[in-house]
């Protein structure tokens, strides 16, 4: 009985491993995802790390450092990296503390956007009918609208802040959970498996979120990747615009917007921000393109 036992248990672990194996592999073939995988990861370690890395506290002013160039150009210094600000304030630690905003901003998001377009999806998905006629024209409205508009409007309705940007880009986000889910959702329900459940005594609840919704999971996990340099992005232009993060918080988007008049005559209160976003947002879109890769059986190569 030991045995077998331990036979089971052999059997078991390698095709875990094996699994795992198979999903770096195609991940792994995508260089331009293990790229930004390394990079994102390297944002999260900063953003963890931001306050044994920072040189200087984010908010410090010092008025005799204002509109400090970068220390490679004439007139730079060593303690101010990426130069100073407007105020004096040491662009290199505002940028460290704005990975911790941008981070904050795309879990938020994505987490809000993802369980309530998982959980609307699989409702329509599975009950059809009126319901899922009423709930897909909703989103329907929802996308009609150019996304940044919309959400500029419901910030506009809520009132400036980072709280109701994050709720307005989940509400702007949502409607792509919704179609996927649904769409999957109406694909799996016909499934023997899910049919079997059923016969077997499985109520409407156990149905929609134990069986059919893990078949599920691999389109939404690659939409949530995607939906979350969206969020960073779209927090980004909201800030921009004065609509999002308020300062003094070191948020990119809200750095872009206070040094936009100083853009002729200093170029490193703009540029640098700018460079982080892109930066960020490329990486975790080429991430994004190698989670589909591996996890969309239509990608995989033989």
């Amino acid at each position: 009985m030991a045995d077998t036992t331990s036979e089971e248990v052999h059997v078991q672990e390698p095709a875990s491993a094996r699994r795992f194996a198979e999903f770096w592999y195609y991940f792994s073939e995508n260089r331009g995802a293990v790229i930004g995988l390394f990079v994102f990861a390297l944002l999260v370690v900063v953003a963890l790390l931001a306050p044994l890395i920072a040189p200087h506290a984010p908010n410090a002013q010092y008025r005799d450092a204002v509109l400090v160039p970068p220390f490679w150009q004439e007139g730079g210094r060593i303690g101010f990296l990426l130069g100073t600000d407007p105020v004096g304030r040491d662009i290199f630690t505002r940028l460290i503390y704005g990975a911790r905003y941008s981070l904050f901003i795309g879990v938020v998001v994505t987490g809000i956007a993802l369980v309530g377009g998982i959980v609307v999806g699989v409702i329509a998905g599975y009950f059809r009918g009126w319901i899922d006629t009423v709930i897909m024209r909703i989103m329907d409205i929802i996308l009609a609208f150019p996304s940044l508009l919309l959400a500029l409007v419901l910030v506009a309705v809520l009132g400036p802040g980072l709280t109701n940007a994050m709720i307005a880009i989940a509400l702007v986000l949502q409607p792509h959970f919704v179609r996927l889910t649904r769409a999957a959702v109406m694909t799996e329900k016909s499934r023997e498996y899910v049919v079997a459940a059923k016969v077997a005594g499985a109520g409407p609840l156990r149905l929609m979120f134990r069986t059919i919704l893990p078949n599920c999971l691999a389109p939404l996990i690659v939409q949530a990747t995607l939906s979350f340099s969206n969020a960073i992005l779209d927090a980004a232009a909201l800030g921009f615009l004065g609509m999002g993060a308020q300062p003094p918080t070191p948020e990119w988007g809200t750095m872009l917007a206070e040094a936009r008049e100083f853009i002729l005559r200093a170029w490193w209160v703009v540029t640098f921000p700018g460079l982080a976003i892109l930066i960020t947002v490329l990486s975790i879109n080429l991430m994004g393109d190698g989670l589909r890769d591996a996890l969309d059986p239509k990608l995989k190569r033989s």
